[in-house]
């Protein structure tokens, strides 16, 4: 038994049942030594040597302590120090004492030394930071275990998100199956929406989510740009704690995600799904957790929400929040951006360039450069779909890319009743399709003009060939503009005479002599 250990562990105010637990000792034994530290005023002031402690020892108890064996590298003890004042470690003054001719100390003795050369380590103070009402909501994810997936039905590793205000100690969970950026944003919607309001600060950790680059001693955070809008629209400011300083905050830490997991969590049934927690969780909320006596303010955290902190917290906004992602995207030569394995058309002139895409869920927004937005979607329904806008496409491959029959159609009737009539007979000619050159008859309005257009039609038709080639002669030569030829008609009184019979046309046809 070392003397010096009970002593400094009791100089150190420790209490009898822990050294007696550390040291694998009787509680009697260690309020033996305690009286006896005492009665020769030992627990305080600057101790004796070894053996003087031993014969004090011998003298007070009437017994012989074994004498401690020297240490091997007692004659070290100065030079240890001072190693240890310049900030080495064990290990390495072993290393360098070790280089010594002589040295026959091993590491565990030089271990040793440096622990009893090492001041006692004080209790750490810290203090506690009391926000203003309504100022402060503190953020952050926690795991809780596992709940049944109503989808697939099997039981998934599962998150709480919890959100604490700072005054009141009112709060907020909700369980989720992943901490992607989605869910955080729609995290924070459901809490305002729960709280009726809004804090004037969120304080949170630097989760990926949200912070992308933490706080270093030259550069503010780097924030997440969807987390950054979302803040813009509730006009709430972000306040990353300092890396590794997950106590500042402390309140959400201890008093949300912990309280979550020991008060609530062990109350749910066995193979509880994830909707069903949710609901429990959130009646529990307004009453066992919301009218709790807290153990800091002493009083029910619903009822300091409801009578003081929900008026001194900011509003609503008016229009709701759509909880949008932001992706960075390449426009592909085709004039298509992939986001969820769905395709959206940006201005061709792009192609190639990284453009940044915002995906709410009603919408998808498309930017390029500063900010300037250049194309707007409806979010796809299903993977694959293919969202075009004509005026994206190149204006050569415009028509031909979108062109249906319907639309050739229309815009023919747009420009006039024989292109209509021309371009009609072509969509109905069988078996080839001629869709293409309905397109290129259509085309000619834009070489030309519709109304030229029409013209060459009703001249095409006229001499019964409105084919593309004869149209396209009719136009470059400027025949549309003649006049069309009069057919001519016998006057109605003058009779018509015939060189053969009518007896002998019909013995022909029913078999007779030949006409001639």
């Amino acid at each position: 038994m070392k003397v010096q250990t009970v002593l400094h562990r009791l100089r150190a105010g420790e209490s009898d049942r822990r050294i007696a637990r550390a040291l694998k000792l009787d509680r009697k034994t260690i309020a033996k030594y305690r009286a006896w530290a005492d009665g020769q005023h030992l627990l305080s002031g600057p101790l004796p040597d070894l053996a003087t402690l031993h014969a004090e020892l011998e003298d007070t108890w009437g017994a012989v302590v074994p004498t401690q064996n020297q240490s091997s590298v007692a004659d070290y003890r100065d030079e240890i120090a001072g190693l240890l004042a310049q900030g080495l470690g064990p290990r390495l003054i072993y290393q360098k004492l070790s280089e010594r001719p002589g040295f026959t100390g091993s590491e565990s003795a030089v271990w040793r030394l440096t622990v009893k050369l090492r001041p006692p380590e004080l209790p750490q103070v810290v203090g506690r930071l009391e926000t203003p009402v309504g100022e402060v909501a503190q953020v952050d994810f926690g795991e809780v275990g596992r709940l049944l997936d109503p989808v697939t039905q099997t039981l998934r590793r599962t998150w709480a998100f919890v959100m604490v205000l700072g005054w009141s100690r009112h709060m907020y969970v909700e369980f989720v199956f992943d901490q992607t950026v989605p869910t955080w944003l729609l995290g924070h919607q459901h809490a305002f929406e729960f709280f009726g309001a809004v804090p004037k600060r969120v304080v949170l950790d630097n989760l990926k989510t949200a912070i992308i680059k933490a706080y270093t001693r030259d550069t503010d955070p780097q924030v997440q740009r969807a987390y950054a809008e979302c803040a813009e629209h509730y006009g709430f400011l972000i306040d990353p704690c300092l890396p590794a300083k997950p106590q500042h905050k402390g309140k959400v830490e201890k008093g949300g995600v912990a309280y979550v997991q020991t008060s609530f969590m062990p109350l749910l049934p066995p193979n509880t799904s994830l909707p069903e927690a949710n609901r429990r969780v959130w009646h529990w909320l307004l009453t066992t957790a919301g009218n709790r006596d807290h153990g800091t303010t002493h009083e029910a955290p619903l009822a300091r929400f409801e009578q003081t902190e929900r008026a001194a917290l900011l509003p609503l906004p008016a229009t709701p929040y759509d909880p949008a992602l932001w992706k960075q995207v390449k426009l592909h030569r085709d004039g298509h951006v992939v986001f969820e394995k769905s395709f959206y058309s940006a201005p061709c002139r792009l192609v190639g360039q990284i453009l940044w895409l915002r995906a709410g869920m009603q919408e998808i927004r498309l930017f390029a450069g500063d900010f300037w937005l250049v194309a707007t979607h409806v979010r796809a329904a299903q993977p694959g779909q293919r969202l075009t806008h004509p005026d994206h496409l190149p204006a050569e491959k415009a028509a031909g890319l979108t062109a249906s029959r319907t639309s050739c159609q229309a815009r023919a009737d747009a420009i006039g009743l024989a292109t209509a009539q021309v371009i009609a007979e072509l969509l109905a000619a069988r078996p080839v399709d001629h869709l293409r050159a309905a397109l290129r008859v259509l085309k000619l309005a834009d070489t030309y003009t519709p109304a030229r257009l029409e013209a060459a039609c009703v001249r095409g038709l006229a001499f019964g060939d409105p084919s593309l080639l004869a149209l396209k002669r009719i136009l470059a030569e400027g025949l549309e503009q003649w006049p069309l030829p009069t057919p001519s008609t016998p006057p109605a009184d003058e009779a018509l005479t015939y060189a053969r019979s009518v007896q002998e046309l019909t013995d022909t046809i029913l078999g007779g002599s030949p006409w001639n």
